[in-house]
C-alpha cells in the first residue's frame, strides 16, 4: 500500500499563520468620480442643495479622499463652493 504524505496538511497550517492582519492589502479597488459618470450633475455654484453634501458641518471643503471626487472636479467643486459663501447661498 501506498503511504499518503501528510506534510501537505502542514503547510496549509504554516501558510496560514504565516498570514498577518498587518500586511498590506492586495486587491484594492477603485472608486468613481461622483461628477464623471453619466447622468451626474453639474457643479454649479446656484446648486446649493448638491454643494451642501461636499461641505462639512463647520463649513469646511471635504477632501476628495473622503468624498471620491477626481482632482479636475475638486478644483471645479471647491471654486463653486467659495462662490457660494461670497454670495451668501450658503
Amino acid at each position: 500500500m501506498l503511504k499518503k504524505k501528510r506534510s501537505n496538511n502542514k503547510n496549509k497550517q504554516n501558510n496560514f499563520a504565516k498570514l498577518s492582519i498587518f500586511q498590506p492589502n492586495k486587491y484594492k479597488f477603485k472608486k468613481s468620480c461622483p461628477f464623471s459618470i453619466k447622468g451626474a450633475p453639474k457643479i454649479d455654484y446656484k446648486n446649493i442643495k448638491l454643494l451642501r453634501k461636499y461641505v462639512s458641518e463647520n463649513g469646511k471643503i471635504l477632501p476628495s479622499r473622503i468624498t471620491n471626487v477626481s482632482q479636475k472636479k475638486q478644483r471645479e467643486l471647491s471654486l463653486s463652493i467659495k462662490r457660494a459663501r461670497n454670495l451668501a447661498l450658503i
